[in-house]
């Protein structure tokens, strides 16, 4: 009976957890609400999901607050799930993958890199919290059905031991499921959710971001959606928006401790209040990037999508420093039920080569605004030991845009 009412009580919960996060999607602002003057088309969502099929799961765990203590926290992580044809398919999809610095993980890819498939789930978590997030895959895989005899299923991390007890391993298989379970089409929860709730971008509160474009090619419609979980990048490295100067976000409060008391004799980040001592910025950090299109692309293809979010990252100002974990996927929806391992042929579709561009562009868009997504979803939070880490202020930002365009 006690374990009947602990398993309703997390069935509860992670219900919960689906239906705040739909109403959440529909209601929060984001970058082009503030005037971001971003380029192309997006979907109906400017998500992810707009690749039909596809389907993202949060799970977020918050909890605790003060001194850092390990094994009770406080916490603020997650899991993100990201389901290529839907949670209740097991066909699998052409993927391609690309590194631009790896100081980072992400598993599965050397037996994506040699196939050219992605079987299962893509999974997006803290740094020591990857292998629960890639077992829990598995397990996952195995309740469902998959048919081969051994899984390597994609999981990705970013790190969140400034805000979070990352040492103290919070994230549990049941965290896993319940990101897989609860993963939909639709509106996509951005910010400090699911694998980003403790992540920092740009001295901004980071996190989860995505945004759509719609392109058209040989007299077809095509969509290119992009999720992130940005964890990169210095206040300075953050040049340009949309091809806006961002000088005017210079002077916004920088991450800080409340408690003086509680700041690490190591950490260069000043008190909250005080003014912050000249130091070397803090640029080391790192990005996870899913692509997903409907367009019939093979995996040398997709290795070639799987370059371009490079450019947004660039685009924005950022450099991809020495200690980024800055790694890409990108998969495509196309010719599914075209995977059966029995048949010696079938039918694939290809997209042109010489056609690429445009998809490429998308890309590139699509990642530049989903970047400056997950730091306008993600809004104030204080984590372990009183660290700080500031939204990006929508007023300051709208004005920059306001003025950018008059």
């Amino acid at each position: 009976m006690r374990f009947a009412k602990k398993s309703l009580t997390f069935l509860l919960s992670v219900l919960a957890i689906g239906f705040s996060s739909a109403s959440l999607a529909e209601e929060q602002r984001r970058a082009r609400d503030l005037g971001a003057p971003f380029p192309g088309t997006p979907g109906p969502y400017n998500a992810i999901t707009d690749v039909a099929g596809v389907e993202v799961g949060h799970t977020t765990i918050i909890k605790g607050k003060g001194k850092l203590v390990r094994r009770k926290g406080p916490v603020r992580t997650g899991v993100t799930a990201i389901h290529p044809r839907g949670k209740d398919s097991i066909s699998p999809v052409f993927g391609g993958w690309f590194t631009l610095n790896a100081s980072g993980e992400m598993t599965g890819t050397t037996w994506l890199e040699e196939r050219g498939f992605i079987d299962g789930p893509i999974l997006i978590t803290n740094t020591h919290s990857v292998g629960v997030a890639r077992d829990g895959a598995v397990e996952w895989m195995v309740d469902k059905g998959w048919k081969a005899k051994w899984h390597a299923p994609i999981a990705a991390e970013t790190y969140d031991g400034m805000m979070s007890d990352i040492n103290g391993f919070h994230v549990k298989p049941r965290h896993v499921r319940a990101a897989l379970e609860n993963a939909k089409s639709g509106p996509v929860e951005e910010g400090a959710v699911g694998g980003g709730t403790g992540m920092e971008c740009n001295d901004f509160k980071g996190g989860i971001g995505t945004s759509s474009r719609v392109v058209k090619a040989l007299d077809k419609e095509y969509t290119v959606g992009v999720l992130v979980q940005c964890n990169y990048g210095s206040r300075e490295s953050l040049l340009h928006v949309a091809g806006v100067p961002m000088d005017g976000l210079k002077d916004a409060p920088r991450p800080c401790f409340q408690d003086p008391a509680l700041r690490p004799t190591s950490s260069t980040r000043p008190i909250c209040g005080e003014p912050e001592k000249p130091s070397k910025p803090i640029v080391d950090g790192s990005i996870i990037i899913v692509v997903a299109t409907d367009a019939p692309l093979l995996p040398v293809q997709l290795n070639r999508i799987a370059k371009r979010p490079s450019l947004a990252i660039g685009r924005l100002g950022g450099v991809s420093s020495g200690g980024s974990g800055d790694i890409f996927i990108a998969f495509s929806t196309a010719n599914e039920n075209q995977f059966d391992e029995n048949k010696m042929s079938r039918d694939i579709d290809m997209f042109p080569n010489n056609k690429l561009t445009a998809l490429f562009g998308a890309t590139v868009d699509a990642t530049e605004e989903a970047i400056v997504n997950a730091m306008i979803g993600a809004k104030t939070m204080t984590g372990i030991n009183t660290y700080t880490i500031t939204e990006l202020p929508e007023d300051k930002f709208e004005k920059i845009m306001e003025d950018a365009t008059k």
